[in-house]
């Protein structure tokens, strides 16, 4: 078994597309900026994630609510300049609620949220000094 990839069900698709393609810089794969669905990935590494509509998956389980309550997800990504990403991102829109702050003795962290609300962290790993 192997994990093929994480999504994240959002209600308005149009403004999570531009907000992790546009904002954030993550490569979408298709370019289906209306959805239902994209895949994104950064510019280097293979992990990535993706966008799938919640009307869409609604349809398809009959189960879910329209809008998610509380924090249910949390997308890491991983920056190599940390300071320097927080400012080009709030110069694109984002809007960086915590940080950059050090979280533990080999990371640095910032955070903010996507148009939906979801978690975003940001993390940059330090080389330990010995």
């Amino acid at each position: 078994m192997e994990l093929a990839q994480v999504r994240l069900l959002v209600s308005d698709f149009s403004a999570c597309y531009r907000f992790y393609g546009e904002v954030l810089g993550l490569k979408p794969q298709s370019g289906a900026a209306n959805g239902p669905y994209e895949k994104f990935s950064p510019a280097a590494g293979s992990a990535g994630g993706a966008l799938q509509d919640r009307a869409a998956m609604a349809e398809v389980l009959d189960e879910l609510a329209d809008a998610a309550t509380g924090h249910r997800s949390l997308v890491v990504l991983r920056v190599d300049r940390l300071n320097a990403y927080c400012e080009e991102i709030t110069l694109r829109g984002a809007t960086v609620l915590h940080g950059p702050a050090v979280m533990t003795d080999r990371m640095r962290a910032a955070h903010l949220k996507d148009p939906e609300g979801n978690l975003v962290e940001l993390q940059e790993w330090q080389l330990l000094r010995g």
